[in-house]
């Protein structure tokens, strides 16, 4: 016989509830349920299989062991669909997801990150010359506004004023409207006229499909000889049959690449913000090391890349406060995982929130403290922003990346003070969650851009 299933503990309240106060309020949701069940725990949402969540290292290793035949990802992203297409690698499990990883992981080898960072850099510079002196603003819509246009330079491969103009005003407003937290719920997604919140996304997306569609095809028939883009090189990619990727994997791939590249790293480095004001004494150690580095010639993405504090500082950020708290999977057989005997069809997520904050592997847990990872490499069962296993995200040293060189230029020519009138608080924004009121601060002083430096 086999065994029975054993669901560990979880709340007794209404589906619904847990519902609800996952949308406002998760962090609290995860740590109530943790003090109270432990390190493994279940969770019931409206209209969902039970979720079972672990932050133990030794369970997030069982999960992120699977090679991806009894635990699939695809299924659990599901959800995201409608928003990335039936072709992102996000939806895909087996053969199929893994022929669209090796499409996908050339463009973004840590080394192909040097040809991107100067980009990065011009547009950090662009943004910091548009804040207003003295005057207090939600440091993190400039952030959404300057990871879009990374993402539209160095993925999309956009160029000219009027077109990347364009490019940009209708994916602001498409990735705006989908930001609404409660349009995740299948039962939201409903088409009910030009003025209902999912009719607005639809429509925008249509005009968005059109756009990026032609833009897949003239870059088709002009050729990418001498491009650098992401969208360049994959349309060179071939597979081991030697198929190229379609223009409907194209388009898929490039919009989950613009909604996991956007949203998150603006939000990421909203919260590095946070920390470093909270933190002068952090942000002036930052600024002596580039002043240090800068002693053997100008601070190019190159140099900015390795400096040790700034990646600690980049780490950190990531580990306190996730962007996303937690990754899943679904079970495709009854199977036993951290002590329990899950049934066949069972979400099993890792808790990033849960298993970053564990006393045992961070001192001191709740303070931002960059040198815990100076010198070390913490485990990738213990520190994991951007997932694990096989389903690790693609993106990761692309967005490390981009988060060094924006901080790097902002602590540079900026003198930023900390304007929120009350505490900072967690924001859900769809999948994110973000600092209230979109982390207001004061611009106190600024300096010009670097002899030699362009708009661009």
């Amino acid at each position: 016989m086999p065994p029975k299933p054993t669901l560990p503990p979880g709340p007794h309240v209404p589906p619904i509830v847990t519902t609800w106060q996952w949308l406002r309020r998760p962090f609290e949701l995860l740590e109530a349920c943790e003090a109270r069940y432990g390190d493994a725990f279940t969770l019931r949402f409206a209209g969902l299989p039970p979720l079972v969540m672990y932050s133990r290292p030794e369970d997030v290793k069982e999960i992120f062991s699977d090679d991806g035949s009894l635990l699939h990802a695809g299924e659990f992203n599901l959800q995201l669909k409608a928003f990335l297409g039936e072709s992102s690698v996000l939806m895909l499990d087996g053969k199929e997801h893994m022929r669209q990883r090796r499409l996908l992981l050339p463009p973004f080898h840590g080394e192909r990150m040097q040809a991107y960072g100067q980009a990065m850099l011009d547009v950090a510079d662009d943004t910091i010359d548009r804040w207003p002196l003295g005057t207090p603003f939600p440091i993190h819509s400039p952030m959404q506004a300057l990871t879009l246009q990374i993402i539209l330079r160095t993925v999309f491969g956009v160029d000219g004023v009027a077109r990347l103009a364009r490019f940009d005003r209708l994916m602001t407003e498409l990735l705006d409207i989908a930001a609404w937290a409660p349009l995740l719920v299948p039962f939201m997604q409903k088409d009910l006229g030009p003025w209902s919140p999912w009719g607005k996304y639809v429509r925008k997306r249509d005009e968005s499909d059109e756009m990026v569609y032609a833009e897949i095809r003239e870059r088709r028939a002009q050729g990418s000889r001498g491009r650098t883009d992401i969208l360049s090189m994959l349309l060179e990619a071939r597979d081991e049959d030697g198929r190229a990727m379609s223009d409907e994997e194209l388009h898929d791939e490039l919009g989950t690449l613009l909604v996991a590249g956007h949203e998150t790293t603006a939000t990421a480095l909203a919260w590095t913000f946070r920390w470093l004001l909270e933190k002068p004494d952090i942000a002036a150690r930052l600024r002596a090391e580039m002043a240090v580095a800068e002693k053997d010639g100008p601070l190019t993405p190159e140099r900015i890349a390795k400096l040790e504090l700034l990646d600690a500082v980049v780490r950190e950020a990531l580990r306190l406060q996730p962007v996303i708290p937690l990754v899943g999977r679904v079970l495709q057989r009854p199977a036993r995982v951290g002590g329990y005997d899950l049934p066949a069809g069972t979400s099993v997520l890792c808790s990033i929130y849960l298993a970053q904050r564990r006393p045992d592997a961070y001192p001191r847990p709740r303070e931002f403290f960059p040198d815990r990872f100076l010198g070390k490499k913490l485990s990738p069962n213990e520190f994991f922003p951007f997932g694990g296993g096989v389903r690790r995200c693609i993106g990761m040293a692309f967005a490390l990346y981009e988060m060094k060189m924006v901080v790097a230029r902002v602590l540079s020519r900026a003198t930023l003070s900390l304007a929120n009138e009350a505490p900072v608080r967690v924001v859900r924004r769809s999948i994110t969650l973000t600092p209230s009121e979109g982390l207001r601060v004061r611009l106190d002083a600024r300096l010009p851009r670097a002899a030699g430096a362009k708009a661009a």
